[in-house]
């Protein structure tokens, strides 16, 4: 994976990330000051729009990853950093389809099924993204010493 893959992934993660972050902060633990708003924020709409227009961008960068460096890792057999990385590529195809069922589900029920399925799975992805190249770069520190 050159450089320029690894930092339009990273660029994708924290533009989705940030926005996915900021909107569930807006809508789960603000409160509106009109007691007749829908919103908490005035801000709340266009967040959401900017994390809807981001995402395609993590797919890509995913798809690229994947192809790039997850397969190839995984056809020489390589061990090291596998469990990150798997949670990764395990997390991923959950939480973009949640995203997609999310925007069109129709009825209350499954809107909520899709709503835990994207944040539990963001929320997994969050994490392996963290833990993936701290991983590494702690294993390369030792590998060094």
């Amino acid at each position: 994976m050159s450089r320029s893959q690894a930092w339009f992934f990273h660029l994708a993660n924290a533009l989705v990330s940030g926005t996915g972050l900021v909107y569930a902060w807006m809508l789960y633990l603000m409160e509106p000051e009109d007691e007749f708003s829908i919103l908490n924020h005035p801000w709340q709409g266009h967040v959401l729009h900017a994390h809807l227009w981001t995402a395609p961008l993590l797919v890509f960068a995913g798809g690229m990853l994947w192809h790039h460096h997850a397969w190839t890792r995984f056809r020489q057999g390589k061990q090291k950093k596998r469990r990150s990385g798997m949670m990764l590529g395990a997390s991923l195809f959950p939480m973009i389809f949640s995203g997609v069922f999310l925007q069109t589900a129709v009825e209350p029920t499954w809107r909520g099924v899709w709503k835990w399925v994207h944040l539990v799975c963001a929320a997994l992805w969050l994490i392996a993204a963290i833990l993936h190249p701290w991983l590494q770069a702690r294993g390369e520190a030792k590998a060094s010493a």
